[in-house]
């Protein structure tokens, strides 16, 4: 079984087939997804796909590129949709210093706001981090991340880093890119975080793995991210997909 713990089947790529395409899931041995959440706005809809489809669950946050325009308010209502029985994670959240959509003073206290946030309603965490390593690391530290938990996802960093990372009992999470030919940096990292602790993921529809890339992205695909990382680290495909599929239930506290 595989679970794609990175999804955004909200995403406008998908408006003319997401039912079609998520309907295949279950008989391609995709059993679980997480659709995660960049902006208020995609709530109701993330939140109508997962109660139409049991394998789906929803993560609820503002993502760095939105949190410009947050306010208060916007705190009360994540905090008001974390009680439905499909919401297991406050996500994505973090700091994207690569685009920089907001301004990164904004990033910093939105992030830390819903850090608090998570560790108040018993979340865990999922976690955006691009060109800010060290500033995503200093306030997953400062919010102690480790009462909540979470995933970095997509990870970027280096092996050292990773360290740091599981040192917060947090999962790391791989997705297409380290299928790509110039991956030298998160094969090294897959190689270093011990298979209990890393979760795989698609991003779709970004980040589509090899021999794919180009096309559009979806959970059908999770298979070769699995592949990839059997390879990598010198196990069956069958043992990363189940071990994979168990941290990614832990991780969400998904019984």
């Amino acid at each position: 079984m595989l679970f794609d713990s990175h999804a955004h089947y909200n995403d406008d790529r998908f408006s003319d087939d997401v039912d079609e395409l998520l309907s295949q899931m279950v008989d391609n041995n995709v059993t679980g997804i997480m659709n995660a959440c960049s902006s208020i706005d995609e709530i109701e809809y993330n939140l109508e796909l997962c109660e139409k489809y049991p394998f789906m669950y929803a993560s609820v946050g503002v993502h760095p590129h939105e949190v410009h325009s947050m306010t208060d308010s916007d705190i009360e209502t994540l905090k008001k949709y974390s009680c439905h029985e499909k919401v297991k994670a406050i996500g994505e959240i973090g700091l994207d210093y690569y685009y920089d959509n907001s301004p990164r003073d904004l990033q910093k206290k939105w992030f830390a706001r819903q850090l608090e946030l998570a560790r108040e309603v018993k979340l865990p965490v999922i976690i955006h981090d691009r060109d800010a390593h060290s500033d995503t690391l200093q306030i997953l530290k400062n919010g102690k991340v480790i009462d909540c938990g979470g995933v970095f996802h997509c990870y970027s960093g280096s092996a050292e880093m990773a360290k740091d990372v599981l040192d917060m009992g947090m999962y790391i999470a791989f997705g297409g890119s380290i299928t790509f030919k110039k991956a030298q940096k998160p094969v090294e990292a897959v190689k270093y975080v011990p298979l209990d602790r890393i979760l795989i993921e698609t991003d779709c529809p970004y980040l589509t793995p090899e021999p794919f890339r180009g096309k559009r992205n979806s959970s059908l695909y999770i298979h070769l991210v699995a592949e990839k990382i059997a390879q990598i680290k010198e196990v069956s495909v069958e043992e990363v997909e189940n071990i994979t599929f168990e941290n990614a239930k832990k991780c969400f506290n998904i019984l």
